[in-house]
């Protein structure tokens, strides 16, 4: 398998942090984005690779991996395990798993995790058709090895559902998240990790993130969200409008509502995941709004109103 030099991909260099990396990252995956660029197959292609590359070097252990296995990583990804103990029998395929020397005497079949007439009959074929149970017991199966990645999306995606293009292992998966996701949630391809030695995939699991919105925090299935209120509204009462998950509304602020004064409108919070029907609450935390830059008549006014109220 052809090796892809990563960093290079992101144009950044392999000393970069974390942050330069998602920094390069994000800076191409903008330029590259097939919303920018539709049906342009250049565009979409080196956005794919650029989503793999970051897919990599952006997860800390792969990124370990990566620079250690070098030009030996695309492989690798097919099999999983220990890198050390890949690049071992790489190089020594006799040699027994995590060991440095090779053992005298030692037996062929642990070495291959299977009988050894298996493993020269996987290479050769079955030596002149005879059937299978000539040569000992049937070939063990391997599955692949189980992988991790994540993906990050907006509050207004968990509350809507979302899908993703998720270029990982060398596979492009399209992946449709639900409604009502949670931060931190595990998502389950089955069969989409990497290869077993008998081709039968591990599965690969996707960590939702989702990223932080100005304003509002998610509690469960409940949103609350801050709301600033001008002095005025406050002391008189009125109307404010408010942005919830699906729309604005005006919401009837009552007269004297004090500064830290939470309201609940029910039914404009997050779905139930399980249940997308049924919906959280909005909670709204009242922010007064004091005037600023206040004119002379403003202050005189002002003035006059403490006065009475002493």
């Amino acid at each position: 398998m052809e090796y892809k030099d990563y960093y290079k991909i992101l144009g950044v260099a392999k000393s970069s942090s974390d942050e330069e990396i998602k920094k390069g990252y994000r800076k191409l995956a903008k330029q590259y984005h097939p919303d920018k660029n539709p049906g342009d197959k250049t565009a979409e292609a080196k956005f794919k690779e650029i989503s793999e590359a970051y897919d990599v070097l952006g997860d800390a252990q792969k990124r370990k991996y990566y620079d250690k296995l070098g030009s030996n990583w695309a492989e690798y990804q097919k099999y999983g395990g220990d890198p050390e103990d890949f690049l071992r029998r790489k190089q020594n395929p006799f040699q027994r798993p995590n060991t440095g020397q090779p053992q005298e005497g030692f037996d062929a079949d642990d070495s291959f995790g299977g009988s050894f007439s298996d493993f020269f009959k996987n290479i050769f074929g079955k030596f002149g058709g005879e059937d299978e149970q000539r040569f000992g017991q049937s070939q063990r199966v391997s599955k692949g090895r189980d992988f991790e990645t994540e993906m990050e999306i907006t509050l207004e995606e968990a509350y809507t559902g979302t899908a993703r293009i998720l270029n990982v292992l060398n596979q492009s998966l399209r992946l449709q998240v639900k409604a009502g996701v949670e931060d931190g949630q595990r998502l389950k391809l089955a069969g989409r990790g990497g290869e077993g030695t008998d081709g039968k995939r591990g599965d690969l699991y996707v960590i939702v993130k989702i990223a932080k919105k100005e304003g509002f925090e998610r509690k469960g299935d409940d949103v609350h969200c801050l709301v600033e209120v001008p002095v005025y509204t406050a002391v008189l009462g009125g109307k404010v409008l408010i942005k919830t998950m699906s729309s604005e509304i005006n919401f009837t602020i009552p007269q004297g509502t004090d500064s830290g004064k939470t309201f609940r409108i029910k039914g404009k919070g997050m779905p139930k995941y399980d249940n997308p029907t049924v919906f959280g609450d909005l909670y709204i935390k009242v922010a007064l709004q004091v005037p600023k830059n206040l004119t002379a008549k403003e202050t005189e006014l002002f003035k006059q109103l403490a006065e009475l109220r002493k």
